[in-house]
């Protein structure tokens, strides 16, 4: 079953393009969106093509992805021109040739396994993969750059909450360290465009993130419950599960983007989170055990798998900034697990 043909993701879609935001501002607008296919890149492009058959705003998107048959399977191709590209390689003239007026670059390694087996493909999607995108996008009138709550380092015990002005330790001496002080280095490389090239740049940064639109490849922590929950197995916790982070139900996480995008100002970075959703691991494999009517069991991770593992402990992010702009979620942790699991069973 194809998503778009799912009530629930369609509900999704419909929430997302019912946020009282100033669409017209997309009327007739193009778009260059890299990490297409990706858990928010699809999502987004599933809203933003819903906005302009509903609104008629005569948009017109390339999706960029390593794949240009697997674009063209998943979206409206009348809307939606896929571009075959590896972000880090030298772009194709095809590439260069568009002359997008919103630039969202969304690609990047997002999940344990990846960075512990790609660790220089991992930083390299957040440097020059970025900087691809940045050099065809001076004439655009916006870019996005996708962060992350992984910048934030570890909390260093002197707040509860990571406001944008936080910055905690990472050991960058780790193979691991390439996700977040990759992020890092492509905020600081966003603001060295917007003081000498003039751009117009905004960053979102992303909590951990999930939804139906995620990847079955994702080896995630939140990832894995889900797929076991969807199977009707056990949920296999790999840690005592005391660590407390901020999580984002992915039709949250793009409205969080759109807000951003439309409305955000030029260098700003903004949190993309909601109190509802922050929850311990322990309690979040919880809901879904017992959702699917199943139990946790606790298992240790092998060495490849707790190479790629957090190191936080304690990651909650302060949104008040980007409510500021006027965004709230709308799913709360149990509302959204269960809204994923029951959209993926449909998907079987």
């Amino acid at each position: 079953m194809n998503l778009l043909d799912n009530s629930l993701y369609l509900e999704d879609i419909s929430y997302i393009t019912g946020r009282k935001l100033p669409w017209d501002k997309l009327s007739g607008k193009s778009f260059l969106i890299s990490g297409a296919t990706g858990l928010i890149g699809s999502c987004l492009i599933d809203a933003l093509t819903a906005l302009d058959k509903e609104k008629n705003l005569g948009i017109k998107i390339y999706a960029i992805g390593r794949n240009k048959s697997k674009i063209e399977a998943r979206f409206d191709t009348a809307i939606v021109t896929a571009v075959e590209q590896d972000v880090n390689k030298p772009f194709s003239e095809e590439i260069k040739s568009v002359k997008a007026d919103y630039v969202l670059h969304l690609a990047s390694n997002t999940h344990p396994m990846q960075y512990s087996t790609d660790p220089i493909g991992t930083i390299m999607t957040n440097l020059i993969g970025l900087n691809n995108m940045l050099e065809i996008s001076e004439t655009a009138e916006r870019f996005l750059f996708a962060s992350s709550v992984e910048i934030y380092g570890e909390n260093r015990g002197d707040v509860e909450r990571f406001d944008e002005s936080y910055l905690g330790y990472i050991d960058c001496n780790t193979a691991r360290a390439g996700y977040p002080e990759g992020k890092r280095a492509g905020e600081a490389l966003c603001q060295s465009y917007i003081k000498q090239k003039g751009m117009d740049i905004v960053i979102p940064r992303l909590s951990r993130t999930y939804g139906p639109t995620m990847l079955q490849s994702d080896t995630k922590a939140i990832s894995q419950f889900i797929k076991k929950g969807v199977a009707g197995e056990d949920i296999v916790l790999k840690s005592e599960g005391t660590q407390l982070y901020s999580y984002s139900y992915v039709a949250d996480a793009v409205t969080g983007l759109l807000y951003v995008l439309l409305l955000g100002e030029n260098g700003g970075a903004y949190n993309i989170a909601d109190e509802a959703s922050d929850i311990t691991l322990k309690d979040l494999a919880a809901i879904i055990a017992d959702y699917a009517g199943k139990k946790v069991i606790f298992e240790l991770p092998d060495a490849t798998e707790a190479a790629g593992y957090s190191k936080a402990t304690k990651a909650i992010l302060d949104s008040a900034k980007l409510k500021k702009l006027g965004w709230n979620a709308g799913y709360d942790m149990k509302k959204g697990l269960e809204r994923t699991i029951d959209v993926l069973k449909e998907e079987l």
